[in-house]
């Protein structure tokens, strides 16, 4: 089956994500310096997109630059007026993203603040930063609950909140594991199920990223 996702997956890729060279030379930069290959799939960078113009935004927060490849699609989702608002904990990820961003022609766009999420998110509720309109949550899975802690606080009612690789292969369902990122996805899913500022939902996607997910949140309070 997993061939057969794959070759799906492609099939639609090739029919409706369009070519653009800067995406895979983005990839290309990224695997000469060695980051690992987390970037979302093309046709995932495209849904982003895709829910970015939906929602109209023109502020994004990204928890988990990596090289900039979903960087990218939101920028190219937003007006001259947006900005999308990067956190990413290692330098090297963050000086490749900047390269791979300015290559892109998106710079202006683009901000990508290098450190602990945890603690640029502190600095910006600190700071009373405007709210955001889309926030996308895909970094280190055991800090998710305080990622969307956070998030709230960043957030207005209409916000739309996306939480990445929830499903990690089916391993969420397994209350016993012992797998810290496990941990924090199914706590991150408990708040998403509790929260009375949220509705949330979850879609599972299978394709040349393997079998994972997204959850999908609105700020109605």
């Amino acid at each position: 089956m997993e061939k057969l996702f794959t070759e799906v997956d492609n099939y639609f890729i090739e029919k409706l994500v369009e070519n653009d060279p800067i995406f895979e030379q983005i990839l290309k930069n990224n695997q000469k310096h060695q980051l690992p290959p987390h970037d979302v799939s093309p046709s995932q960078g495209k849904f982003l997109y895709l829910l970015s113009k939906i929602k109209g935004a023109k502020r994004i927060l990204e928890i988990g630059t990596l090289g900039g490849y979903s960087t990218l699609w939101f920028a190219k989702a937003l007006g001259s007026d947006g900005e999308v608002i990067s956190l990413e904990f290692d330098k090297k990820h963050a000086e490749v993203a900047r390269k791979n961003l300015a290559l892109a022609g998106v710079s202006d766009k683009t901000k990508i603040l290098v450190g602990a999420a945890s603690d640029s998110l502190r600095k910006m509720v600190d700071a009373q930063t405007t709210p955001f309109d889309l926030i996308f949550i895909d970094a280190d899975k055991e800090n998710n609950s305080v990622y969307l802690e956070y998030a709230l606080q960043l957030a207005r009612c209409g916000t739309v909140i996306i939480g990445d690789n929830v499903v990690r292969d089916g391993a969420v369902i397994n209350a016993a594991s012992s797998d810290k990122r496990v941990l924090g996805v199914r706590s991150f899913v408990d708040d998403l199920a509790t929260s009375t500022k949220l509705t949330s939902t979850a879609i599972e996607t299978v394709g040349v990223k393997g079998y994972d997910g997204f959850t999908i949140s609105i700020v109605e309070k």
